[in-house]
C-alpha cells in the first residue's frame, strides 16, 4: 500500500523487502528425498546393480537347476534370498559408492553448509532408499508369482525385517564411504557384494557349507535377513526372533559407527 504526497511516494514498511530464510525442514527433507532418488534411478550402474542384477538372477536360478535348493520349487528358495540381495544392493552397496563419490567431489561438504542439516540430509538418503527398495521389491515380487511363487507368512515380520536389513545395510555402507576413498569403496562395495551373493545364503544355501562356516556366514546380515525372510515368507514361520536379533545387532553397530567415523571432506 503506498500513499502519494506531492512528488513524494511513502511506501509501507517491509512490503517489498526480502524475507530469505530456510524452508521448513520437513519439506527439505522431502525434496532432498525426491533429488536422491531421481539422481539413482537416472544412474544405468545403480539400476544394473539394484534393479536387473535381482532380477535377471531370480528368472535364470529359477528356471535352471544351476543350483540345489532343496525340495519344493526353486522359486520359493531363491525369492527371499533374492528380496535380501535387493536390500544389500540399494542400501549398502549402491549407497555406499554414490555416498563416497559425492564425498570425493566435495558435494556432501557443500550441502553441508546448507540450511539442510547433516541429519536430515542422512535421513533423505535413507528415504531414498527405501523407495528404491519399495519399487525393488514389487517388481521381484511379480516376477517369482509369474515364476509360480507361493508366499506365506506374516506381512509384518517381513516388513520387520526389511526395515531391520535396511538400516544395517545402511550403516555399514555410509561407514565404508566416510572412512575410505571413492576409488577403494567402489572396489570394496563391490567385492562384498560378490562374496555375500555367493556365500551369504541368497542363491547358494548355507546347508551346503560345512556346519562351523555355515554358522559363522549365519551371523552375517544378508545371511540373517535371507534365512529370515526364507523362514517367514517360504516356511510359513512366526517372527524370526533370532534373525531379527542379528539385524538389530549389525544396524545398532554400523550406525554407531558411522556416525562416529563418518568425515564429510
Amino acid at each position: 500500500m503506498t500513499a502519494t504526497t506531492g512528488a513524494r511516494t511513502a511506501t509501507a514498511t517491509g512490503t517489498f523487502t526480502p524475507q530469505p530464510g530456510a524452508a521448513p525442514l520437513t519439506r527439505m527433507i522431502a525434496a532432498q528425498t525426491v533429488l536422491e532418488t531421481r539422481m539413482l534411478l537416472r544412474n544405468g550402474e545403480q539400476l544394473l546393480l539394484t534393479i536387473v542384477i535381482p532380477a535377471l538372477l531370480l528368472v535364470v536360478f529359477s528356471a535352471a537347476p544351476i543350483v540345489t535348493t532343496g525340495a519344493g520349487k526353486r522359486v520359493d528358495f531363491l525369492a527371499p534370498g533374492l528380496l535380501a540381495l535387493a536390500v544389500m544392493s540399494t542400501a549398502f552397496t549402491g549407497q555406499a559408492i554414490a555416498t563416497g563419490f559425492e564425498r570425493r567431489y566435495g558435494v556432501l561438504k557443500r550441502l553441508g553448509a546448507s540450511p539442510l542439516p547433516r541429519w536430515a540430509l542422512m535421513t533423505a538418503k535413507t528415504g531414498s532408499v527405501l523407495v528404491t527398495e519399495v519399487l525393488q521389491v514389487a517388481l521381484l515380487t511379480v516376477i517369482a508369482l509369474a515364476l509360480g511363487w507361493s508366499p506365506h507368512g506374516n506381512a509384518t515380520s517381513v516388513a520387520l525385517l526389511l526395515v531391520l536389513g535396511t538400516a544395517a545395510f545402511s550403516g555399514l555402507g555410509l561407514l565404508m564411504a566416510g572412512t575410505l576413498k571413492a576409488e577403494a569403496t567402489l572396489a570394496a562395495a563391490n567385492l562384498v557384494f560378490l562374496l555375500l551373493l555367493v556365500g551369504g545364503g541368497v542363491i547358494v544355501p548355507l546347508s551346503t557349507f560345512p556346519h562351523g562356516v555355515a554358522t559363522a556366514l549365519h551371523m552375517l546380515p544378508i545371511s540373517a535377513l535371507a534365512e529370515g525372510l526364507r523362514e517367514v515368507l517360504q516356511h510359513g514361520a512366526g517372527m524370526p526372533w533370532g534373525d531379527l536379533g542379528i539385524l538389530a545387532v549389525w544396524a545398532v553397530l554400523g550406525l554407531t559407527a558411522a556416525g562416529r567415523f563418518f568425515r564429510w571432506e
